[in-house]
């Protein structure tokens, strides 16, 4: 492999690394705050994918439908906890994944009502369709630069929201002890729903942005589903900082492990087992530390 494409699959590698990173974002801010096993996760994804679609055909713009449909994610994430999440608080595992899965077969079925059951691609914007030159042969495009540079920016305020502010002191209280929170005079309820709205928006987000290099066609969430949770699990339970370590980790496992060739006589090891490297990884790390990379013991 010659360092150009080293550094291409490097550049992929970071890139789908950070667009993990934002979907389990939320998905750790939820379970591990919450303490919610939110399978419906991986259709906000899809539902934020379907609106960049739909947005940018009526507005004329994604640079239009990106805001617009953040606003609705958050409503809709608002809504969803109010209506149906804030019942599973004090209730058992169990109830939480059949209500989630429910939630998934929902989603599923209102979206092929809205949007059908085509598949549909999303134009990259004029400003970010050019690519930048790495060899006389080989470019990368703009674009997926943009990706990547959004998704930092979000983690460092992710990182401020939690760690550096009012706001994520209450929260990290919330997620130690709730009824001592609540006893301080806090609402608690409203907090998980907007902890939940946060969340929906950040999944949905990801779903946008990657709407342009990606088809977006139905189901396309549980793609992504099993694999934010490996990531939450790596990282560790709770942990922004978790998450975002162990989605480049994942990132850079998976994108190798698809075009790094090693032989053994007569046989390629690691593209065929690029599917099985991120759980084994996932069984590395919690073979060393069980909490995940961030987590902490209970």
């Amino acid at each position: 492999m010659d360092i150009a494409t080293f550094l291409i699959q490097l550049l992929n590698a970071v890139q789908y690394g950070l667009l993990l990173f934002l979907i389990a974002g939320g998905l750790t801010l939820i379970f591990g705050i919450m303490g919610i096993i939110n399978l419906a996760h991986g259709s906000f994804y899809m539902v934020g994918a379907y609106l960049a679609w739909s947005l940018s055909m009526h507005l004329g713009s994604l640079w239009l439908a990106i805001p617009a449909g953040i606003v609705l994610s958050v409503v809709l994430g608002l809504l969803i906890e109010w209506l149906l999440i804030k019942r599973l608080y004090r209730l058992g595992h169990l109830q939480q994944v059949l209500l989630t899965y429910g939630l998934i077969l929902i989603v599923e079925e209102m979206r092929g009502i809205v949007w059908g059951d085509e598949v549909h691609s999303v134009p990259v914007p004029d400003l970010l369709s050019a690519s930048v030159p790495l060899t006389d042969t080989l470019s990368y495009p703009v674009y997926r630069l943009g990706i990547s540079g959004v998704c930092i920016a979000l983690a460092v305020l992710l990182y401020v929201l939690i760690q550096r502010t009012r706001l994520g002191m209450v929260i990290r209280a919330g997620a130690t002890n709730r009824e001592m929170v609540q006893s301080l005079g806090i609402d608690i309820d409203l907090l998980y729903r907007f902890v939940f709205a946060l969340g929906v928006a950040l999944a949905a987000l990801a779903g946008m942005i990657a709407a342009p290099v990606s088809s977006v066609f139905p189901g396309m969430g549980n793609q992504v589903l099993i694999i934010c949770f490996v990531v939450v699990v790596i990282g560790g339970i709770g942990s922004v900082k978790g998450a975002l370590v162990g989605a480049l980790l994942i990132g850079l496992v998976d994108t190798f492990g698809k075009v790094v060739e090693l032989k053994v006589g007569h046989f390629r090891l690691l593209p065929e087992l690029a599917g099985m490297s991120v759980y084994l990884l996932m069984a590395f790390v919690l073979l060393w530390r069980p909490a995940g990379l961030f987590g902490k013991r209970a």
